[in-house]
């Protein structure tokens, strides 16, 4: 008997999803689309309605052009009121096409008070407009006598989409086919057919023309201020590509929930922010920023920026267990660092006070309640509905009060908030129970917040315009403007972005950890990481950085990029912020026995060959130079340029040329020290070659760092089955203790940049010593071909 009464609901739940199904089927969707809707209750249910009430007005069958347009209005529209009235347009065949569509969405998003006013409706959306072949005719008429001239001289390979947008904006509402199928063909009687000539590709742009316009489209940091000839990143976050509301319309965004008491809120935000951009930059303080945060600062700070508004750093430090005062403190430095200074410095436990009332206020109204599931049996999408979710609002509110005073262990109750989001989690928590002091208030709480319950609330307290997430959070949008409205505060908008990763690296924080813990690197900043700590103290310039994320652009689609692009911007900035000095990482003794002074000649060297009004540095020449043991050869090889027996070589800056003497050797036939000769360069057959060259020198300690990881992708399983540890670089990272830098980087300080000639650009490492100076090579002067 109990088998039969549990075998009836499961069949009639089959039964209304095989009807659902049918009806979405019915309307044009593919089965995988169907139930894909389906598994979203809450847009399934829009649907529902939609194709029923447009049944009504159109009889059973609904043709797939319909369909879609039924499918969009569902999907983009929330209140049930207003698709009701959209539905009863796109039903009569009022409102036929995308571009009406589009235009009857944004003018409820626009008006969110009702009642509306429908004829002022029906004209936003061109209701009733027909527009006739023979006006099609005419505008395309004008538009190609406008392009004649270049039409004729392009022929074929002239933006025939040009064409296009110009006629439609000439007829808003005229039917796209109709407007290509008449271009087509008035471009066809003016040009005849397309010959071999049109049929043929264009040529490819050479090498050194790419170079050029990919040159004028990068970014340039001039005075703290990333420009560009092309778009800079402040140009792409003024908001013009990006289409974000204007502070105070929020209402217009698509999906916004208008309540009763929204545009009073909003009417209050406005008094408040005086109508200013602000955004927030919201890390959790247990690990250090890496790449991927260097997009979204930019993008926060540089959104404000670009806008005229502000940008607060909020720390969302609403998980004790894990966080460190140095993550506060490297996070506020990597910020700074990278150019940006915070209008506040907030945390979420500055308002702990004010989110417990709101909770206690959310079970009030009936939106909240205490459950005592395990943390196992609520993940995933479709866990079990808690037992609790209808226990008493006394109740729930005695057994939070419990919650709060530490009555419950940590695990035995949680409080949830009543709501499904997009991704199908139903009934997140807001507040769980830990026994761990917090660093700022100590044991004043057991009990902490959540992101889903705490983020948007913060955002609402600090009048945020545009909340900016990664896109991973837009599962968690509708949660959001639920929680804002559920408790009738100010509700900002969430805007999605792309994230920016990097390939040949691991960024997560669990897994850095675990590359510290094996002592596969030192620590957080060790320069083979993409951590910006890491970048910093490696030597990548903070322009660079910036520059980079501009190239990478503010698109919502995520990015994945090789680390050489990076490496190009570094490039870019340290040619033209390094000055130039000489090293030599692994020294040969070379003893002039002609020197031409008693003692020392000073050299004069520029600081930047290309401009030397920027400066110049004295090196001293000797008798004694020491030269790199890879520039000489005791055999001459055929296309080997510098040193060898009977070919001579230029020392650069020196002014002279030096010819192989006599070869030095040990007992073991290594070559120890060369005697040569030096003739003035301006008598000397000019050499083949000039190499950089020491004396006096500084020892110094040059890293030099390759990929930590031998694959593109070291957490994939299916490129590296063992595992992210099992795939490290052995060679990642050479010490060479012995190497020797010229003088005029005495007194270097830690971070300072140079260019070694010859070598790369380097900086000094902050485990320099008295007398001893660390190096670590940034980048290498020219990209290695393998890496690209």
């Amino acid at each position: 008997m109990a088998a039969a009464m549990a075998a009836e609901p499961a069949a009639a739940e089959a039964e209304a999803e095989a009807e659902a199904l049918g009806l979405f089927t019915g309307i044009g969707l593919s089965e995988a689309k169907a139930r894909e809707t389906l598994r979203n209750a809450a847009l399934s249910a829009q649907l529902r309605r939609a194709v029923l009430q447009a049944r009504g007005e159109l009889g059973p069958r609904l043709d797939k052009a319909t369909g879609a347009l039924l499918y969009n209005a569902a999907a983009r529209l929330r209140d049930p009121g207003r698709l009701a009235f959209l539905v009863a347009y796109i039903g009569r065949g009022d409102i036929r096409s995308d571009l009406q569509l589009g235009a009857a969405l944004q003018y409820l998003r626009s008006h969110p008070l009702d009642p509306l006013d429908a004829a002022d409706f029906e004209r936003a959306c061109g209701v009733g407009v027909r527009v006739s072949p023979e006006q099609i005719e005419e505008a395309v008429e004008a538009v190609i006598s406008r392009h004649r001239e270049e039409l004729l001289a392009e022929r074929y390979r002239f933006n025939m989409g040009l064409l296009m947008g110009e006629a439609r904006s000439r007829l808003q509402w005229a039917d796209g086919k109709s407007i290509k199928n008449e271009v087509d063909l008035q471009v066809l009687h003016l040009l005849g057919p397309k010959t071999e000539a049109d049929l043929e590709k264009k040529p490819k742009a050479t090498k050194a023309r790419l170079v050029q316009e990919e040159k004028q489209k990068a970014p340039v940091v001039e005075n703290g201020e990333v420009s560009t000839e092309a778009k800079s990143l402040l140009e792409q976050l003024r908001g013009e590509a990006l289409k974000f509301h204007k502070p105070g319309e929020n209402y217009k965004t698509e999906g916004y929930v208008v309540t009763p008491n929204t545009m009073a809120l909003l009417k209050q935000h406005l008094a408040i922010t005086g109508g200013q951009v602000r955004t927030r930059f919201p890390p959790e303080p247990n690990g250090i920023l890496h790449i991927g945060h260097a997009k979204a600062i930019n993008f926060n700070f540089g959104y404000a920026k670009a806008n005229g508004g502000v940008c607060f750093l909020r720390y969302d430090d609403t998980n004790p267990e894990k966080e460190e005062e140095k993550y506060f403190t490297a996070i506020r430095e990597m910020v700074e660092w990278l150019g940006y200074q915070p209008y506040a410095v907030t945390h979420a436990s500055d308002y702990f006070d004010q989110l417990y009332s709101w909770a206690l206020e959310l079970i009030r109204r009936g939106q909240a309640y205490v459950c005592h599931q395990k943390v196992e049996e609520i993940k995933g999408h479709n866990p079990p509905p808690s037992p609790w979710r209808d226990r008493p609002v006394e109740e729930s509110l005695l057994l939070f009060e419990d919650m709060r005073k530490g009555k419950f262990g940590e695990g035995e109750a949680t409080l949830r908030m009543k709501l499904v989001m997009e991704d199908g989690k139903m009934d997140p928590v807001a507040y769980r129970v830990k026994f761990t002091p917090h660093h700022r208030t100590g044991d004043k709480w057991c009990i902490y917040p959540t992101y889903d319950y705490t983020h948007c609330l913060c955002d609402s307290i600090e009048h945020i315009t545009h909340s900016l997430c990664t896109k991973e959070f837009q599962a968690r949008r509708s949660s959001y403007f639920w929680l804002c409205n559920a408790l009738d505060v100010y509700c900002p908008v969430q805007w999605e972005y792309g994230r920016l990763n990097l390939l040949y690296t691991v960024v997560s924080k669990r897994k850095i950890i675990r590359l510290v813990e094996t002592g596969a690197v030192r620590d957080w900043d060790d320069p083979r990481l993409f951590t910006l700590t890491a970048l910093r103290r490696r030597g990548f310039p903070p322009e660079a950085i910036n520059n980079f994320c501009a190239r990478v652009g503010v698109t919502v689609a995520q990015a994945t990029m090789e680390p050489h692009l990076l490496e190009a911007c570094v490039r870019e900035v340290l040619n033209e912020q390094a000055p130039r000095a000489m090293a030599v990482l692994e020294p040969l003794k070379v003893t002039i026995t002609n020197f031409p002074a008693p003692e020392t000649i000073d050299v004069l060297v520029p600081d930047f060959p290309a401009d030397e009004s920027r400066g110049s540095h004295k090196v001293p020449f000797q008798p004694i130079v020491y030269i790199e043991e890879t520039d000489f050869r005791e055999e001459l090889d055929k296309g080997y340029k510098r040193l060898a027996p009977g070919q001579p070589v230029g020392l650069r800056h020196a002014g002279y040329v030096i010819a192989v003497q006599n070869v030095i050797k040990n007992a073991s036939g290594r070559v120890m020290e060369l005697e040569v000769t030096c003739t003035k360069s301006e008598v000397a057959e000019k050499p083949k070659a000039f190499i950089h060259w020491v004396s006096e020198p500084l020892p110094c300690e040059v890293r030099l760092y390759e990929r930590l990881f031998l694959h593109k992708n070291p957490e994939d399983p299916a490129e590296v089955p063992g595992g992210f540890l099992s795939d490290l670089n052995p060679a990642s990272l050479r010490v060479v203790d012995n190497a020797m830098v010229d003088r005029s980087v005495l007194s270097a300080r830690p971070f300072d940049k140079f260019q070694f000639e010859r070598l790369g650009y380097f900086s000094v490492d902050p485990d320099s010593r008295e007398g001893k100076l660390v190096f670590n090579r940034t980048v290498t002067l020219k990209e290695d071909p393998g890496k690209a």
